[in-house]
């Protein structure tokens, strides 16, 4: 359900930051905080921009593996960003 309520996000008027917070917050248990919206943005770019392996800084008090930084493909699968990557029909 939480993909399909994703999707319908994306697809609306909000603006990435509103539909990406939005996300975060009712699709994910616990809540993901707003502080990773533009780190998911960042991740959504370098996903667009063919770079996976790009690292993207985390905010504080998140890390991953222990690190502040995080590959964009692990934000993206981690916080389940695959609809803001798919190509339109």
């Amino acid at each position: 359900m939480g993909g399909l309520q994703a999707a319908a996000m994306a697809d609306t008027d909000l603006t990435l930051e509103q539909a990406l917070a939005w996300h975060l917050r009712s699709n994910h248990y616990p809540p993901v905080p707003e502080s990773m919206v533009p780190t998911c943005i960042e991740a959504i770019n370098a996903y667009w921009e063919d770079d996976l392996d790009k690292m993207v800084s985390l905010p504080a008090g998140v890390s991953f593996r222990g690190e502040i930084e995080a590959p964009a493909r692990a934000i993206i699968i981690s916080h389940h960003l695959d609809t803001w990557c798919a190509e339109e029909d």
